[in-house]
C-alpha cells in the first residue's frame, strides 16, 4: 500500500469513528429514572422503573432508536396541563404498549403501538401524563384502565 492511501483513510476513519462512537453514547443516554408503583383499591399491582421526560426535546425523542426496552421499565411524558395526547412511532423500533393517565394518576386508557407506524394513538380525554411500556406489559402484569400510578 502506498503512503498517500494511508494517510488518506486515516483522515478520512478517524473523525467518522469519533463521530459513530459520539451518536452511539448519545442515544444511550437515559434520563432521570423514577420507580412508580401502579396500585388497585390500595394495593400494589406493579412497579415500573420510567425515564422521565418532561422537556420537549425529550418528548419528541422519546424512545426513538432504542433497540430493546427490558421488562418493568418505561418512559413517562410528563405535561403541565391536561390535554388530548397522540403519540406516533416514527423512528421507534420496539413495539410499545402506552397508558394514558390522569391528573390524579388513574389510567384512562391502555394502547398498544407498533414500530414504525406512522398513525396516531389518541388518548380518548384530556390527560397529563403517558407511559410507554414493552407491549404487553400491562396486561403480563395485570395492570389495567382505572388503576392509580403513583406519580411524585
Amino acid at each position: 500500500m502506498n503512503s498517500n492511501f494511508n494517510l488518506s483513510f486515516t483522515r478520512f476513519c478517524a473523525p467518522l469513528c469519533l463521530i459513530i462512537i459520539l451518536i452511539s453514547s448519545c442515544e444511550a443516554q437515559k434520563l432521570p429514572v423514577k420507580e412508580l408503583s401502579i396500585e388497585r383499591e390500595g394495593r400494589l399491582i406493579a412497579t415500573v422503573k420510567a425515564e422521565i421526560a418532561e422537556s420537549q426535546e425529550e418528548k419528541s425523542k422519546g424512545l426513538m432508536h432504542r433497540k430493546n426496552l427490558p421488562e418493568g421499565e418505561g418512559m413517562l411524558f410528563v405535561y403541565e396541563h391536561d390535554q388530548i395526547m397522540s403519540f406516533w412511532m416514527l423512528n421507534t423500533i420496539i413495539p410499545l404498549s402506552i397508558a394514558f393517565i390522569s391528573y390524579d394518576g388513574k389510567i384512562i386508557d391502555i394502547k398498544d403501538m407498533y414500530p414504525n407506524n406512522k398513525n396516531s394513538v389518541t388518548s380518548s380525554r384530556s390527560v397529563r401524563y403517558a407511559l410507554e411500556v414493552p407491549q404487553g406489559w400491562f396486561t403480563n402484569v395485570g395492570v389495567k384502565t382505572g388503576d392509580l400510578v403513583i406519580i411524585k
